[in-house]
């Protein structure tokens, strides 16, 4: 595995001890890799302007870039022709896409999702969180077919708030049976699977790179070029023209059109640095690395405490438990193991507020809208002390 930044920090007690810091935060943000590090800290001397410049330093920065758009659109699994269009994340990259829809495309997405997937579309049919993933299929199914026009579904490929996987392969495969197109949030899955956009026949995959242990504010949309060719420009400026006078001619390239002004060129260094280790690591390991852990904590909570999710124990997931303490707010649970215990640990609705509130029930009923869980999530810095930590604490918590 490699190594993560900051795997040796730490943290204060409430009774003035100092202990290694046991983060279980990875799915709101990730920790920097090591080789991500070396890699922005090589390109630094010769950071300069990317794409007009003649000097050295800016040629070198913009072959690092470009270079860096390939790593990344072999790290999605993406057809040769798929457009990587650099974002700061994964909601910019579907507001991006929601501004490139064809004129009165409808989009189905269900109440699950983060917000980041939920929200940015204009004209929007919103399902509620199915009862199986075969309802997922078949919900969709039929929502598409009565729709009449340009369609698009949008579906999370792991769920930020329970974890569980869902089935895309065959969600892309109804959604193009009923003439639609599949947009896939990867935010939680790429730092956990082998992304396989040709293979799944998807659309276009957003993700983040902070997710994906590389915290430089830089995501992607990988997909399809050609409702981004044809849409106007995500941001009007520098970069996204051919030439401007009394009339302005964009760039008829989607990744160009669509990356107005300086881009994050480091970040963009950052984010293929990250897919570069991961591929080098191999999924195999990381897989039953996160797997092993994931099983040792669900396996510890102890009774009082109740685990989150919508398909039943079973269902294959990514290393993320959320779960709520009989007795406990969440807030209160969350600074409980931070201020005693050392752990760093989420809290709240995940910005998947419509999902928190079905998943909780009357739990999330709260006048006030203050209903709420804990998320622990697992990475490749996770160690089984920190599992284990967290276990004891919760069994303290719940005997008080």
């Amino acid at each position: 595995m490699p190594a993560v930044v900051g795997s040796d920090l730490l943290v204060p007690l409430a009774d003035g001890r100092q202990v290694p810091y046991a983060n279980l935060d990875y799915a709101a943000s990730a920790p920097c890799l090591e080789p991500v590090r070396a890699a922005v800290a090589e390109a630094l001397p010769a950071y300069s302007s990317v794409h007009r410049g003649a000097g050295y330093a800016s040629r070198l920065t913009t072959a690092r870039y470009e270079r860096a758009r390939h790593t990344v659109r072999a790290f999605a699994g993406a057809r040769p022709g798929d457009a990587v269009v650099f974002t700061r994340n994964t909601t910019d990259a579907m507001n991006l896409l929601a501004r490139c829809l064809p004129e009165g495309t409808t989009v189905v997405v269900f109440d699950s999702e983060h917000h980041a997937s939920l929200l940015p579309w204009p004209r929007a049919v919103r399902l509620a969180p199915p009862a199986s993933p075969g309802e997922a299929v078949r919900a969709a199914d039929e929502a598409l077919a009565a729709i009449d026009g340009p369609k698009l579904l949008v579906v999370t490929a792991a769920s930020n708030v329970t974890g569980e996987l869902w089935p895309i392969a065959a969600l892309a495969h109804v959604a193009h049976e009923r003439g639609a197109r599949i947009a896939v949030d990867a935010a939680q899955y790429a730092p956990h699977r082998r992304l396989a956009v040709a293979a799944l026949d998807l659309d276009y995959v957003a993700f983040s790179g902070h997710k994906l242990y590389a915290p430089f504010g830089a995501g992607a949309l990988v997909g399809r070029p050609d409702w981004l060719a044809q849409a106007e420009p995500y941001l009007r400026g520098g970069g996204a023209t051919r030439n401007v006078a009394d009339e302005v001619e964009w760039s008829t390239d989607p990744e160009q059109r669509h990356e107005a002004g300086t881009p994050n060129v480091l970040g963009a260094i950052a984010l293929a640095a990250a897919c570069e280790a991961l591929t080098a690591t191999g999924w195999t390991p990381i897989v039953r690395h996160e797997e092993r852990l994931t099983a040792r904590l669900r396996a510890g909570l102890p009774e009082g405490v109740r685990e989150l999710a919508l398909w039943g124990p079973d269902h294959p997931r990514i290393g993320v438990v959320s779960f709520t303490v009989a007795g406990h707010p969440a807030r209160e649970v969350a600074e409980i193991l931070s201020t005693e215990y050392g752990i760093g640990v989420r809290d709240g609705r995940f910005c998947a507020h419509p999902f928190v509130r079905a998943l909780l029930g009357e739990e999330g009923d709260c006048a006030d809208g203050t209903g709420a869980a804990v998320r622990a999530s697992i990475g490749i810095g996770t160690t089984e002390e920190h599992i284990d930590r967290l276990v004891a604490a919760l069994h303290d918590i719940v005997r008080r």
